[in-house]
């Protein structure tokens, strides 16, 4: 019943964000559209800007390793399996911390690593959104938010990482991932049936 709670009010605490100087200064992110360029820092102090990865597939994931929904794919070792399974497929994955400096999951650079070391997390990096100006410009809403770019620089799917939206891990057996639903289509050269599902978990702490 906790997390039902959660689950309920999830819609009205999503809104107190749409006013944000930065959401009407970007145009809100739709599938087939281009994805809304960014340049971060990673965990480890090297710059990444998206639009040098065009040309390959691009999966955005936004992290908070404090959440139980986050906890969920991490602590069954989902999300590194999924991470390290489309990695080898020539896919970069890069995890994002959009959590503001005082508040829930926030990481310093050197925390941010030793919990990936930890958790033996896979992504192509961590990457550091302490102002939360590239998850306001996604609209990233909770932890974990995902999102499939194709090797255009187009949104090709949003939303959540799979059709159970709860924080036991018992659920991951039998869900539909949409995320590996879309990556393996897309690299077998299919359209995604499912291109937007409502995205689950704790809010971003912006």
């Amino acid at each position: 019943m906790k997390y039902t709670a959660k689950l309920v009010l999830f819609p009205v605490l999503i809104l107190a964000y749409y006013g944000s100087s930065v959401e009407q200064n970007n145009p809100r992110p739709e599938i087939g559209k281009k994805a809304p360029d960014f340049t971060l820092q990673d965990a480890s102090g090297n710059t990444h800007t998206l639009s040098d990865y065009e040309d390959t597939f691009v999966v955005l994931e936004w992290l908070n390793h404090d959440c139980p929904f986050v906890a969920k794919h991490y602590n069954s070792g989902n999300m590194q399996m999924l991470q390290e399974q489309y990695a080898d497929k020539g896919v970069v994955w890069f995890s994002i911390i959009s959590s503001a400096p005082g508040k829930q999951g926030y990481l310093k650079p050197e925390n941010a690593r030793k919990i990936t070391r930890e958790k033996r997390a896979k992504p192509h990096a961590v990457l550091l959104d302490p102002g939360g100006e590239v998850g306001q410009a996604y609209r990233a809403r909770v932890t974990p938010h995902m999102y499939v770019i194709n090797p255009e620089g187009m949104i090709s799917y949003m939303g959540a990482i799979d059709d159970k939206p709860t924080a036991n891990t018992d659920d991951i057996e039998g869900a539909r991932n949409f995320v590996s639903e879309a990556l393996d289509n897309l690299l077998d050269g299919r359209g995604v049936e499912v291109t937007t599902y409502q995205p689950y978990g704790c809010t971003v702490k912006y």
